[in-house]
């Protein structure tokens, strides 16, 4: 795979993985190569590349009861939209299971090495969007979990995706394992590439998804090539003038958001005992706090724009429940618009088992690992914090709504498909923790062989075993009345 860079560059079963500590992942660059290298295979030599193959829970698990703790801080009117979007399938579940699996992988053999993790690497969380240069990059784009922690928590996360996803689109199990070796073999050489480039060239090192498919043509019959190619083009079409045709109409000459309960509601209706004005008045300082976030001249920009009006919205699976506002602004008589999404952070799931954040608002956790881990990110990405009508403050990261955005349709692909979008989404995760880990002693400690690559191929089929009892341990909690679910029309 060629990759285009600023320059034009093309331990035991024993030992586990909480790996708590507080800060950011350590890359040790004051260390001598030599020594980078020799801490990697120490970390080999203490937690074998096969012992990743493990899975194997010493203590009682109860997934239900995690999904329901977390049900406690969220609208309690969309937890049964969430149990419900999760029931859909084993890989919507699994989607919205981060916090049972990160108790999982607090269980399995550790590294010792750590990076900024994504926190919920599943494949349906890599995608394309427009960078600030107007290019279609491809990279991760998901950071509600972020937080530093082992690195195999992440390939592990992605993993089991392809292979819970692979079930789902019913292919065989050579496929399945084919395909997840294609996403270890992606990160584990993408890694060694990294360590022999100088940190600039890795820090500049982006993925433009649309020569990357070109590459991939020779592998892809053409009609499967050509529908590509129509979804990438389509994805040019995303953003908010888009939205606005979409999400919008003129109501007695103004322009408002179409309500549409409980998916999309018009902050009036969801606080139809509050005055209007005085909801929008407490929005406005909010934007106001948010907009210090932004560097000046982006600021600037969002000082163009005027709100005019705000709407809940219920987004992914995962996140459902979380409280997620989108914002109408425009720059002129209704014709220059902007979304904004201003999305709920909570504390990562990971925070239990890998650290509290250093960072005491969790929006800002969200904002500094999309920063430290993608290669370009939203020129409206920022935080704030919220006081609710309840008087609870909540942590809030903003970003554009829509922007190019491009999301791979994973329950249409053939198995070759998911093979080449999990190299993609290999190499992307191995440069997004090249960023922040030591990339030296990652790199010395994956190794040469294939040996990594296997032992992950044999977690994948094992957890998407446990992730298939575990769906029906929700279906069964919805049946007994312990957990409530809604099935959307």
């Amino acid at each position: 795979m060629t990759v285009k860079t600023e320059s034009g560059a093309s331990a035991s079963s024993a030992t586990r993985a909480s790996g708590k500590g507080s800060g950011r992942p350590g890359t040790a660059e004051q260390l001598s190569r030599a020594d980078r290298v020799a801490r990697g295979k120490d970390a080999r030599a203490v937690t074998p590349l096969e012992s990743h193959a493990e899975f194997a829970p010493d203590g009682p698990r109860d997934p239900v009861g995690l999904l329901l703790g977390q049900a406690k801080s969220r609208v309690p009117e969309l937890v049964p939209v969430r149990h419900g979007r999760m029931l859909v399938s084993p890989f919507t579940f699994y989607r919205g299971a981060a916090l049972p699996m990160a108790a999982d992988l607090a269980t399995t053999p550790a590294s010792g090495l750590r990076v900024q993790l994504c926190g919920d690497a599943h494949l349906s969380n890599f995608g394309a969007f427009a960078s600030p240069e107007r290019r279609l990059v491809f990279d991760v784009n998901d950071f509600d979990e972020s937080l530093p922690g082992p690195f195999e928590w992440d390939v592990k996360r992605l993993a089991a995706s392809l292979a819970v996803a692979g079930r789902d689109n019913g292919f065989p199990a050579k496929a399945r394992r084919k395909i997840v070796l294609a996403a270890a073999e992606g990160y584990r050489t993408a890694m060694r590439g990294f360590a022999g480039q100088p940190l600039l060239e890795v820090w500049y090192a982006h993925l433009d998804i649309e020569q990357a498919i070109g590459e991939f043509q020779s592998q892809m019959k053409a009609k499967r090539f050509k529908k590509a190619e129509a979804l990438l083009a389509k994805a040019h079409t995303k953003d908010s003038t888009l939205a606005l045709r979409k999400l919008t109409t003129i109501d007695d000459g103004q322009r408002r958001i179409i309500s549409d309960p409980p998916m999309i509601m018009p902050i009036e209706d969801v606080f139809a005992d509050v005055q209007a004005g005085a909801i929008y008045q407490e929005i406005r300082t909010v934007l106001g706090k948010y907009r210090r976030t932004l560097q000046s001249d982006r600021r600037h920009l969002l000082e163009q724009f005027t709100l005019i009006q705000v709407a809940r919205k219920v987004v992914g699976v995962g996140s459902v429940g979380t409280r997620a506002w989108i914002l109408l602004m425009d720059a002129g008589d209704g014709t220059e618009p902007l979304f904004l999404q201003a999305k709920e952070a909570q504390p990562s799931v990971l925070a239990e088992f890998c650290g509290r954040s250093q960072y005491t608002n969790q929006g800002e956790r969200v904002v500094a690992g999309q920063h430290l881990m993608q290669a370009e990110s939203d020129i409206f990405l920022g935080w704030t914090r919220v006081p609710g009508p309840d008087k609870v403050n909540r942590d809030f990261y903003v970003r554009q709504l829509k922007d190019w955005k491009f999301s791979a349709p994973i329950e249409l692909m053939i198995p070759s498909g998911m093979t080449v979008y999990a190299s993609l989404c290999g190499w992307t995760l191995a440069r997004a923790h090249a960023r922040s880990g030591d990339r030296v002693a990652l790199a010395a400690y994956l190794g040469g062989s294939d040996r990594f690559d296997q032992a992950i191929a044999d977690f994948a089929e094992t957890y998407a075993d446990q992730n298939e009892r575990d769906y029906t341990a929700l279906q069964d909690a919805v049946r007994d009345g312990r957990a409530e679910a809604t099935t959307e029309i």
